[in-house]
């Protein structure tokens, strides 16, 4: 096949000299706590040329899976790097995830704990049932999944019902100005329903302005990623002050119901693999640390009993809003407490169904 892309895009060369491609990394915030929850790597190639540009030349060439996986390969030699508490976001193509270059820079890393995988939308998948077994294998490693884009393009429903992302990002489309178009606040706020009720989080991509921001810290949508927070650079940049204050006033301002933060019970966490049970309550961990499963004590008799992990909600997520999700959960688990974890999906508390309707009615 002729290529209908120019020479000066042959990618062949920046294979062989791999330092031409360089990482930068764009802040992703936790709007209620005003801090960087993590970074986005970006790749950057040589001369004016976007990114996408380079991809589809390597496409075009058969190239695609080297050069992603050159560009996996250099973001992930930052992680050593990478500020506490945040997780890195590299980007994949779902249609090549399974090859063997992309999976060879994937398993460089001996653990991917704190390493987002994320699904770009730039082609559609052929095979779901393959890409559900890649990303589980993934997330076994410790990675979270996060898909790109929903709200358009190839981010349909079907793929969120088969990969049940952790992050989904909100399409740039639907977040540029959503302060002035309603629909457009009304189309992000139908998809963090949905997400929501899938168990992810969702990230508002492509924050530009003030009230932008104030339109997603309305609508209680947890991070938020854009210019107006940072632009990418060749190191992982902490917020302004100026920006920080900013993030702060919106979310204050949007705050109109009191937070499940203070309402959080401790509650002691056990790897699935430690025979010393104790009483309960307590939440059985994985080997990956992710939360499988509540041991909770009947209420009528004491004696323990076992229980899946049926909700969890960010410290920041309002009560009502809570407790409305708990009670549609299906009976025989709408009473059991809810899971409260932070954005990497540590473990921090419980909430119980009764406190929660306490302070729902004196709201």
């Amino acid at each position: 096949m002729t290529s209908t892309l120019p020479d000066r895009w042959d990618c062949r060369p920046l294979l062989a000299g791999e330092e031409d491609l360089t990482v930068v990394f764009q802040p992703i915030v936790d709007l209620a706590s005003a801090s960087v929850a993590g970074y986005e790597a970006l790749a950057r190639f040589p001369g004016t040329a976007a990114p996408d540009v380079w991809f589809a030349a390597a496409a075009e060439a058969g190239l695609g899976a080297e050069l992603e996986a050159l560009a996996l390969r250099k973001a992930l030699a930052a992680l050593p790097d990478l500020p506490p508490n945040t997780f890195l976001t590299v980007n994949v193509s779902p249609h090549l995830l399974g090859t063997a270059p992309v999976a060879a820079a994937l398993a460089q890393p001996a653990t991917l704990r704190r390493v987002v995988v994320e699904l770009t939308e730039h082609m559609p998948t052929p095979d779901l049932a393959a890409l559900r077994e890649q990303t589980a294998a993934l997330r076994g490693r410790g990675a979270l999944i996060a898909i790109d884009d929903a709200g358009s393009g190839y981010a349909g429903l079907q793929q969120l019902a088969e990969v049940r992302p952790q992050l989904v990002k909100l399409d740039r489309a639907l977040v540029a100005g959503a302060d002035t178009d309603p629909v457009k606040a009304a189309l992000a706020e139908m998809v963090g329903t949905f997400t929501s009720r899938i168990d992810a989080w969702l990230l508002a991509e492509g924050v530009e302005t003030a009230g932008e921001l104030a339109v997603f810290a309305r609508l209680g949508v947890p991070l938020a990623q854009g210019w107006l927070f940072g632009r990418p650079a060749p190191h992982f940049a902490p917020l302004s002050p100026e920006v920080t204050q900013l993030v702060r006033t919106q979310v204050a301002r949007a705050q109109l119901a009191e937070s499940v933060a203070s309402l959080l019970r401790p509650v002691r966490r056990r790897e699935a693999f430690d025979g010393d049970d104790g009483p309960p309550p307590y939440v059985v961990l994985d080997r990956a640390e992710v939360p499988v499963e509540l041991v909770l004590a009947d209420p009528r008799t004491g004696a323990p009993y076992r229980a899946p992990v049926s909700l969890r909600v960010h410290p920041s997520a309002g009560v009502t809003e809570t407790l409305q999700r708990a009670l549609t959960r299906p009976p025989v688990h709408r009473f059991d407490p809810v899971l409260c974890t932070d954005r990497s999906g540590a473990v921090l508390g419980l909430l119980r169904i009764e406190d929660l309707a306490s302070a729902a009615a004196t709201d």
